[in-house]
């Protein structure tokens, strides 16, 4: 499968539904009106709120993943999890595995198995697809952090692939709104009106709060205090520092958001950013490290513009609850792209 992630060319793997599933879904409508005015009422097997899957195809899932990472981390080459992997996830563990490549053709040398262990499931109940669950796991990386992924597939035909990666605190995942004897949680819609902010807002929102510093976000280490450092750092003697914040929300990049036990919701969403470090006259940009040159393209002579993709997870109040800013929960950044010039 092609993993070819260009964020000025457009979003790559949009999951769309296939001609003849668009006409089946055409037609399954057609008849359902036509059943209720008769009296009938009839649930089609796409819009009915299903599981996206059971713990044990969940489970499968885990383990899927977790073997191609680990053989794509040995041998630092993006084919061998390019089926497992996408959205931020996928873009920032390509550029990841591309720089390790270029440093060491051979493999990686420092390779230490990834094992999740302690897992918990979040299996989301939705109609339709992409259907996806999130997984909550014990690494052997990452310290103390727990692993928060989102698991998505866009058809039944398709291997579950990883599209979010965060790694938060032991305890800071909030309860969810569950139903049934089975425990499953509403998918919540990306255009909910129940929340201060919806989901489809929240890219927007968020980079338009670290340009501005406006909008509906509590002080944290990702909003205030980020705001702060990136201030900090914007004039140093002789260099100059600008940055540069975007939305990232279609296919793929979608946001993905669950039903909290307050009401609230808890939100996936993707940004793309760019950094850019300008040197003045008689002075140099500083050398950078080699993961970030085994990325940049063009000689850098007093500039370096630095392009990144960062996956987040916030928690969105409901509407009218409490003070109605969103909590950034956590955020992980990665790097895809430089450019010198």
């Amino acid at each position: 499968m092609s993993r070819e992630h260009s964020l000025t060319t457009g979003i790559p793997r949009s999951r769309r539904l296939r001609a003849r599933d668009r006409y089946a879904l055409i037609a399954a409508s057609l008849t359902a009106v036509s059943l209720m005015a008769s009296g009938c009422v009839v649930v089609h097997g796409e819009l009915e709120l299903l599981p996206a899957a059971t713990k044990a195809e969940a489970a499968k899932a885990i383990e899927q993943f977790t073997a191609a990472y680990n053989k794509a981390d040995a041998a630092y080459d993006s084919s061998l999890d390019a089926d497992y992997t996408t959205g931020a996830l996928g873009v920032i563990d390509e550029a990841r595995l591309k720089a390790g490549r270029v440093n060491n053709p051979d493999g990686n040398p420092q390779h230490t198995p990834l094992v999740l262990s302690d897992v918990k499931y979040t299996i989301v109940e939705k109609a339709g697809w992409p259907r996806w669950f999130v997984a909550d796991a014990k690494g052997n990386k990452g310290g103390d952090s727990r692993w928060l992924m989102v698991f998505t597939r866009g058809e039944r035909a398709e291997p579950w692939q990883a599209t979010y990666l965060t790694l938060v605190a032991p305890g800071s995942v909030p309860e969810f709104e569950r139903a049934g004897a089975d425990g499953h949680v509403e998918a919540v819609p990306a255009d909910s009106a129940r929340l201060a902010v919806a989901p489809e807002d929240l890219s927007e929102d968020y980079t338009a709060y670290l340009r501005s510093g406006k909008g509906a976000f509590a002080n944290g280490a990702y909003t205030d205090a980020l705001r702060s450092t990136r201030a900090k750092n914007a004039t140093k003697p002789g260099l100059a520092t600008q940055y540069i914040d975007e939305p990232l929300t279609g296919g793929d990049y979608a946001p993905l958001a669950l039903r909290t036990a307050d009401g609230g919701a808890l939100v996936f969403f993707t940004t793309h950013h760019y950094m850019k470090q300008t040197a003045a006259t008689g002075a140099a940009v500083p050398t950078p490290n080699k993961n970030v040159a085994a990325l940049t393209t063009g000689e850098i002579k007093q500039s370096l513009t630095m392009e990144f993709v960062a996956n987040e997870v916030a928690l969105a109040p409901a509407k009218g609850s409490g003070n109605g800013k969103v909590s950034m929960l956590s955020r992980l950044e990665g790097l895809t792209a430089a450019k010198g010039a």
